[in-house]
């Protein structure tokens, strides 16, 4: 299943510095070709968030993806229903409902779970959190730990809210059913 991603500026006309030329210069454009096996007849779901992540990234610069397939076409699983229970994120009373019990949490414990929740996908260093959420970068990295621990302790354990990248930092988990609602 091929994938390619063409640059928006492929097809744009360029004149010269100065000059009102109308002639097309070919820029430069990137093809990415992903050969994925299909297990059976259908795509695994490792390859469904591989093409998500690839036409994000394409969306981000503008660009295009085209998918071809060697085989008849398939089309894609729909997306699971994460299971477990479900968090609202209400910023307009700074509120974190559980199933529609509220949780209290600190103005910190809400800003990091708000921080990560409006950025899905995201890998975040302790120092990139401490600088996006506490505003500084001059308080220890641990800091950032005592929160997710305090934060996953007061969600529970049936709600896979932050995972850890070892090495790395934190992220919203894959499964959490988090709803960021703006004005409620």
């Amino acid at each position: 299943m091929p994938v390619s991603a063409l640059s928006p500026r492929a097809d744009r006309r360029s004149a010269g510095p100065g000059r009102g030329s109308t002639s097309r210069r070919p820029e430069p454009a990137l093809t990415v070709t992903l050969a994925i096996p299909l297990t059976g007849d259908a795509v695994s779901p490792q390859a469904h968030r591989l093409l998500a992540a690839v036409r994000e990234l394409v969306e981000l610069s503008r660009g295009t993806v085209t998918v071809e397939s060697a085989a008849a076409p398939v089309e894609p699983d729909p997306e699971p229903i994460p299971s477990g229970p479900e968090v609202r994120l209400l910023t307009g009373s700074r509120q974190v409902l559980l199933d529609g019990e509220p949780v209290p949490l600190t103005r910190l414990e809400f800003d990091l779970l708000l921080y990560l929740a409006e950025r899905p996908r995201r890998v975040f260093s302790r120092a990139q959190l401490l600088a996006g959420v506490w505003g500084y970068e001059r308080a220890g990295e641990r800091t950032v730990d005592v929160h997710v621990r305090r934060l996953r302790l007061k969600l529970g354990a049936s709600v896979p809210a932050v995972t850890t990248v070892y090495g790395v930092g934190y992220r919203l988990a894959d499964e959490a059913r988090i709803t960021v609602m703006p004005h409620d």
